[in-house]
C-alpha cells in the first residue's frame, strides 16, 4: 500500500521558517518525481517546487528563492524547506510523487499538512 505522509506543518509567524517532511512507503522512491503542491482556502491547488529522480529541481516565481525542495532517497523522504514566510503562504501543503516510465503512469498524493502564518 503506497502512503506518503506529510509532517512539519503548524503556526509559525510571519519571517518565521518551516520544514515541511513527506515520507513515502509502498514505492521505488528513487524512481519518483516528488513534488509539493499548495491550497490556499477557496483557491486552486498549486505546484510549488518540484525535483527529478536526478535532483534537479524546479520552482514558480512565487517561491522561488524563499523555498526549497530536497530529497534522501536513503530515507524515502522529501523535505520542503520555507524561509521567509508570509501570511499569503498560508495553505495545506500536500506531498505528490510522479512516475510516468511505466505503464500505467503512477500519481500518489499525501494528505496534506497545514502551515498557517499569522502573528
Amino acid at each position: 500500500q503506497v502512503q506518503l505522509v506529510e509532517s512539519g506543518g503548524g503556526l509559525v509567524q510571519p519571517g518565521g521558517s518551516l520544514r515541511l517532511s513527506c515520507a513515502a512507503s509502498g514505492i521505488i522512491f528513487g524512481a519518483y518525481v516528488m513534488r509539493w503542491y499548495r491550497q490556499a482556502p477557496g483557491k486552486q491547488r498549486d505546484l510549488v517546487a518540484h525535483i527529478t529522480t536526478n535532483y534537479r529541481t524546479y520552482y514558480p516565481d512565487s517561491v522561488k528563492g524563499q523555498f526549497t525542495i530536497s530529497r534522501d532517497n536513503a530515507k524515502n523522504t522529501v523535505y520542503l524547506q520555507m524561509n521567509s514566510l508570509k501570511p499569503e503562504d498560508t495553505a495545506v501543503y500536500y506531498c505528490n510523487a510522479v512516475r510516468s516510465d511505466v505503464d500505467p503512469p503512477r500519481n500518489y498524493w499525501g494528505k496534506g499538512t497545514l502551515v498557517t502564518v499569522s502573528s
